[in-house]
């Protein structure tokens, strides 16, 4: 396959609106519950698929009933799914509580997310090396992140969210690495190194062997750079109602438009458009565009 090839978690969200998220030891009612597709590595997959791009995923999911609903948005958005598995044992879930300003806080059980190791990545060889864009994140082990590093011949895209120990050649390898204000910091340290500041943590990155670095920053947009500057991209301004997902449809939109070969700038003012859309509806992947028309 040539296109892009996601290696990451498919999970089922729970998702519950609240007033607020609650204080340790603090009980509250939701508004209500929504259940909904998620995981990291499938959110990016449907968000780039939707786009237009050709991918494939792979993946696995449980053998018990949250399977087939985790898996319903990534079949409609026409994703390649003949490298997700079914092993025994549970599918992957999220709890999401999301306040009514849009901001959430979540917590997920990896279910068969865990079983994405080495040996399963290993066995979707041949589809990762012929991908032109693969596309990475930190909810599945450690070792099957770096087999598909390693086997990756295209453009590797690395998104370290959540930040998980990964070898540092998995960073020096990402073109780009993408990670939030905080996640920046924690990959920093990875590699040796401290610093203070959005623009001084991609340009040390930069510095210590990463390749080129997309920083977002939520409303304030993102920060790109590479081994000649780093640039601001801006975020359009919209009225939020959930920020689940919004990273990773930017995640998926920015791998879109590298496919299509758009340098890192332009991708992400695009991925910036559509990460701004998906804090516009409730949950990750029902909250992506459908094509570009809509978009801020």
């Amino acid at each position: 396959m040539r296109g892009i090839v996601v290696g990451g978690s498919i999970n089922l969200d729970l998702i519950l609106p609240c007033e607020r998220i609650p204080r340790p030891g603090e009980t509250l009612h939701a508004h209500a519950r929504e259940l909904a597709p998620g995981g990291k590595g499938a959110n990016q997959a449907v968000a780039a698929s939707r786009l237009g791009a050709p991918v494939a995923m792979v993946g696995a999911v449980g053998e018990d009933t949250f399977a087939e609903p985790a898996l319903a948005l990534l079949a409609d958005a026409g994703v390649d799914l003949t490298h997700v598995r079914r092993v025994p044992g549970a599918t992957g879930i999220a709890v999401v509580y999301v306040d009514d300003t849009g901001e959430n806080s979540i917590l997920i059980e990896g279910g068969a997310n865990r079983s994405v190791d080495a040996d399963a990545v290993g066995a979707a060889a041949a589809l990762i090396q012929d991908a032109d864009v693969v596309v990475l994140q930190g909810e599945i082990p450690r070792d099957g992140i770096e087999a598909a590093a390693r086997l990756a011949t295209g453009r590797l895209v690395v998104n370290l969210a959540p930040v998980i120990a990964v070898s540092p050649d998995v960073l020096r390898r990402a073109d780009p690495l993408v990670v939030n204000e905080h996640e920046g910091s924690l990959a920093l340290r990875m590699l040796g190194e401290h610093a203070h500041g959005d623009h001084a943590v991609v340009a040390a990155l930069v510095d210590s062997g990463v390749p080129s670095v997309g920083m977002t920053r939520g409303a304030k947009g993102a920060l790109v750079g590479g081994p000649e500057h780093t640039a601001e991209v801006r975020s359009p301004q919209v009225d939020v109602v959930d920020t689940t997902g919004a990273g990773d449809a930017f995640v998926g939109a920015l791998a879109t438009r590298l496919l299509a070969g758009d340098d890192l700038a332009a991708a992400a003012a695009f991925a910036a458009r559509v990460g701004a859309f998906a804090c516009t509806g409730r949950g990750a992947q029902p909250s992506y565009p459908r094509s570009t028309d809509a978009l801020p």
